[in-house]
């Protein structure tokens, strides 16, 4: 039985293998002192900020983009194959350097440039080379810590709109002057809605995921999930997919929350019966669907409240249905799993008393102010979550007296050392947190640095009305208007999950939403419906083949088939691949405008139809189902899932139908 060392090793193995944001350089000694105070700095200047400064808009992203730079290079490799303890190679400091003098020239001169530069005609060469070596730095960067496919789409943007604008008649110059301005020096690319998003919400919030990972939530939430389901059949898998629907919602990494919670759940499931890549399928997709969870849903939440100009807590509201058919789907097809291979759960001397688990609730403190704060708009996102974050110090030290009472020896000097290690112990638990955080958002930022420059892009060459009206274009040649807006949307998800193959979801939600959104909504999708729609299928690209990151880490821990690994998370995710278009198409799905009863009704068809789903794809609910019932159950289920009389009594009696007739075989067969 391996350590807690070696289980921390191998973690952060597997996180160095599969996520580009864990693949840093090695610093120790006096240097890794240096790091951890430069980022913990970083940290306690953006909280300042955020709350306090009220410096120009451009003057507090253009230093904030500077000291992320510096953080960036010091932390990522040009390649991770090749790092080296306590070391960073000249170029990089180089890079690290004219990178961060760009942005700070800007930040130091704005008050000039806000008198002088009203427009691109006053640019100089001058300023468009800074502008050239601050957006070149940073898609070097982005190419370290979040990878190739977003960076190709601004490449290629960044192409077309020199082509677009030369053909307009004007010099090569004059184009890089005007892209330049746009891009660099006005809040319409770099400095755009993304990043200044990013600045002013998300970096607290990662903070506050950092302090409230360092409580011990992540434990109390897989023992909570133990004490709840883990004597069930099938438990652990059951355990996997609570526990990894809570952690996930606060880490808003789809690898990190499986390697987490993987590391103790993907065992435990092999160990009752369930197969590697079953296991490991578990593991991925429901880790995967924790950014889909409210009221946090990974930070995203906060990016879809500005897009569509409302409050984050309507955000969550209208993500609650969506969220709990996920989940519901998962847990059916584990279940249905379980029943199939006659599997048992943990016995009760293995599971942690409740009375034990209730001592340790104060934990969820920091969450329910954070949630009570946000939903009822008592005070701002970044105010909230900064109270969150005190929440978290304060919860923290029971947890640092305990280890503190632990390690203390013997004597007269016991309760002054008990003391003494708690405040350190204490102090330590800042420090990290405030570090961890402030390393946490590099990749965040610079993804949506990138996003800001396929924004700035598209609206300077109008290439999203040129879209929208190729789109419409075609649709209009299509039989029917129902046909013509499934193709664009299939057409959506496709450009999402090619898009969203190892990219931050933030930064896959912030392209898809200046691009496809308006298409679907000019296509006549309502406007939250098609932001929503982007939104899932940017995150269920960690789980499809071929570039399925999150469900590739459970099955490195699992030791089994990626590939397999893959369409197993594929099929246990239905929930994500049908329910958007569902709400897509009908938008009462996620519950806007409706009364309780109504959406009560919504809520219990929309659960039947995604358990007939699952039950079809497993093959089995009362014995093994044939091909005929399994396409009951399939036609009964998407019947089910759009709102309406006549579809939801034609979908009661195909799925009734279809479950009383393998009821009978049941009996027939026992008999």
């Amino acid at each position: 039985m391996g350590t807690e060392k070696d289980t921390k090793i191998d973690s952060e193995k597997l996180m160095r293998q599969f996520d580009k944001e864990s693949a840093t350089r090695i610093w120790t000694g006096p240097m890794s002192k240096v790091m951890k105070l430069l980022t913990a700095v970083f940290s306690m200047y953006c909280i300042w900020s955020t709350l306090f400064s009220t410096a120009a808009l451009e003057v507090r992203l253009t230093s904030f983009l500077g000291v992320v730079i510096i953080i960036g290079y010091m932390n990522y490799p040009a390649n991770k194959h090749h790092v080296r303890e306590n070391h960073i190679p000249w170029y990089d400091i180089v890079l690290m350097i004219i990178g961060a003098a760009a942005f700070f020239y800007y930040c130091m001169n704005y008050n000039t440039f806000a008198r002088t530069l009203s427009s691109a005609s006053k640019m100089t060469p001058m300023l468009s080379i800074i502008g050239i070596v601050g957006i070149l730095v940073l898609m070097e960067l982005c190419r370290r810590c979040v990878g190739l496919p977003i960076l190709c789409v601004a490449g290629v943007l960044i192409a077309y709109s020199f082509v677009t604008l030369k053909g307009n008649g004007q010099s090569a110059m004059e184009v890089i002057n005007r892209m330049m301005y746009t891009l660099f020096y006005s809040t319409g690319g770099v400095l755009g809605t993304p990043v200044q998003v990013c600045a002013k919400f998300i970096v607290v919030f990662i903070v506050f995921g950092a302090f409230l990972e360092r409580t011990g939530i992540s434990e109390f939430f897989i023992s909570c999930a133990n004490a709840l389901v883990g004597s069930a059949s099938g438990g652990p898998a059951k355990v996997a997919v609570i526990s990894s629907a809570l952690c996930g919602m606060v880490s808003g990494s789809s690898v990190g929350n499986t390697v987490t919670t993987g590391s103790v759940t993907i065992p435990m499931m092999k160990k009752t019966g369930y197969s590697p890549e079953f296991s490991a399928a578990v593991e991925a997709s429901a880790s995967t669907g924790g950014q889909i969870m409210p009221p946090i849903m990974g930070a995203a939440a906060f990016l879809m409240a500005e897009y569509m100009g409302v409050a984050s807590g309507q955000v969550a509201l209208w993500a609650i249905l969506p969220a709990v058919l996920y989940f519901a789907g998962v847990f059916i097809a584990v279940h249905l799993e379980a029943k199939k291979l006659n599997l048992k759960g943990m016995s009760k001397d293995m599971l942690p008393k409740w009375g034990v688990l209730i001592k340790k609730v104060y934990l969820l403190l920091p969450l329910i102010v954070l949630v009570w704060l946000v939903a009822s708009n008592t005070r701002t996102l970044a105010f909230s979550a900064v109270i969150a974050i005190f929440l978290a110090i304060f919860v923290s030290v029971p947890g640092a007296i305990g280890k503190a009472m632990a390690n203390a020896g013997e004597g007269s000097n016991s309760k002054k050392s008990v003391a003494v290690n708690a405040l350190m112990g204490m102090k330590d638990m800042i420090m990290n947190s405030l570090s961890a955080g402030a390393s946490g958002c590099v990749t965040v930022v610079i993804a949506c640095s990138m996003a800001g420059i396929v924004a700035g892009c598209i609206t300077a060459t109008g290439l999203a009305s040129k879209l929208i009206t190729s789109v419409i274009g075609i649709s209009s040649q299509m039989p029917s208007e129902a046909l013509a807006l499934l193709i664009a949307l299939i057409l959506t998800m496709l450009c999402c999950i090619v898009l969203g193959m190892g990219v931050p979801t933030t930064a896959n939600y912030c392209i898809m939403a200046s691009t496809c959104a308006p298409i679907l909504v000019q296509m006549g999708v309502n406007p939250i419906a098609a932001h929503f729609f982007v939104f899932y299928f940017g995150i269920v690209a960690d789980i499809t083949p071929p570039v399925a990151l999150a469900a590739y880490a459970g099955s490195a821990i699992a030791k089994s088939n990626p590939m397999k690994t893959g369409i197993n998370a594929t099929k246990l995710a239905i929930g994500a691949f049908v329910v958007p278009f569902v709400f897509a198409m009908q938008p009462s799905m996620i519950l806007m405008d409706k009364g309780i009863l109504d959406a009560l009704l919504v809520v219990i068809t929309s659960i039947v139809g995604i358990f007939a789903l699952a039950a079809s794809l497993n093959g089995f609910v009362f014995k093994k189902l044939n091909p005929v019932l399994r396409i009951m159950l399939i036609a009964g289920g998407l019947t089910l899932l759009f709102p309406g009389l006549v579809t939801d009594l034609v979908g009661f009696v195909l799925v009734g139908g279809a479950l009383m007739l393998n009821y009978l075989e049941m009996k027939r067969a026992r008999a």
